[in-house]
């Protein structure tokens, strides 16, 4: 059954695309957070298209390249044309490290399509660039991805990564128009809204803003984040304090930090890893509420005020991500 409401779209700066404002994160079919079942896997996908999700985001490196396969399963099991729903995928970063040779990348399309079971994706990224030379990305990766775009293997060309100087180092060296669209993580959220000081510079040279992991890769949740989790022991304790406030209020921190990041009509799309048909349903229902109802304005000034000696707090790049 369609929801009466459908979920909003936004246009993906100069690409054209038009993204549901939440997007699927497929790191979870890769396994990274507990075991995925093929089937469940292939459910999760199909409830999120039939609700009107229709970005997909994966890489070769989530799960070394299952999250791809398991993706691919599940867009093929929709029966749908091809042009009702947008992919991402990336390159340059593998189960084996990083790589982002102009040689590889251009092989790594190759193999993430035959994964995909698709003739092309709509945006190729650089992903996680902040571990190079980024000079390399943009005098070897990113001429190497033209090519692939030229070939009609890719449409669209992004980068990733956690520092967002990385953006504007790249972005200023390439000549307009060469990167399409940016994905930041973890930097739109309610501990942490820095993203929003890079807008005015991405909106003046028309790229696309992807966020992903608005709850912090599990900082803004009940349960906690996984133990790898790289923030301070100060960020991690306000979190959690913040988190056990809310369920003291009959409210819950991660439908509110959703809301919260979904609330920016200048960010494309959030990204935010599904794993199940449950999760899919919730993060769809919270979306709905904030276009009908509002977001809780109140609930999110005062986690607000618990999150504020430590707001924008960040971590250096790790090897683990969501």
């Amino acid at each position: 059954m369609a929801t009466a409401t459908p979920l909003e779209l936004r246009p993906l700066g100069n690409t054209g695309l038009k993204l549901s404002c939440v997007g699927f994160g497929a790191s979870p079919l890769g396994n990274v957070f507990g075991v995925v079942s093929e089937s469940d896997a292939i459910a999760t996908v199909r409830q999120a298209f039939s609700l009107g999700i229709n970005f997909f985001d994966t890489s070769p490196y989530y799960g070394g390249t299952l999250s791809e396969k398991m993706l691919g399963k599940g867009l093929k099991a929709l029966g749908v044309p091809r042009n009702e729903y947008i992919v991402s995928t990336k390159c340059g970063r593998y189960k084996e490290g990083f790589d982002f040779s102009a040689e590889r990348v251009t092989r790594s399309i190759d193999e993430s399509l035959e994964r995909l079971q698709l003739d092309y994706v709509d945006i190729l990224h650089c992903h996680d660039i902040e571990f190079v030379a980024l000079d390399q990305i943009v005098t070897e990766t990113i001429p190497a991805l033209l090519k692939i775009k030229e070939t009609g293997k890719a449409r669209f060309i992004g980068i990733t990564g956690l520092p967002l100087e990385i953006f504007t180092y790249v972005l200023d060296r390439v000549p307009p128009g060469t990167v399409d669209v940016i994905l930041s993580y973890c930097h739109y959220g309610i501990n942490d809204s820095t993203l929003e000081d890079l807008l005015p510079y991405l909106k003046s040279k028309g790229i696309g803003i992807i966020s992903a992991s608005p709850l912090a890769m599990g900082l803004l949740t009940e349960s906690g984040p996984p133990k790898w989790h790289p923030a301070s022991p100060e960020l991690q304790a306000a979190c959690q304090a913040a988190a056990a406030y809310c369920k003291e209020k009959g409210k819950n921190i991660s439908k509110l930090a959703l809301q919260y990041s979904l609330s920016n009509k200048d960010i494309s799309t959030v990204l935010v890893g599904m794993n199940s048909v449950k999760q899919v349903d919730e993060n769809v229902a919270t979306a709905i509420e904030l276009a009908t109802v509002g977001k809780d304005e109140k609930t999110i000034s005062e986690i607000e005020g618990i999150l504020n000696p430590v707001k924008n707090q960040t971590w250096p790049s790790g090897i683990q991500q969501s």
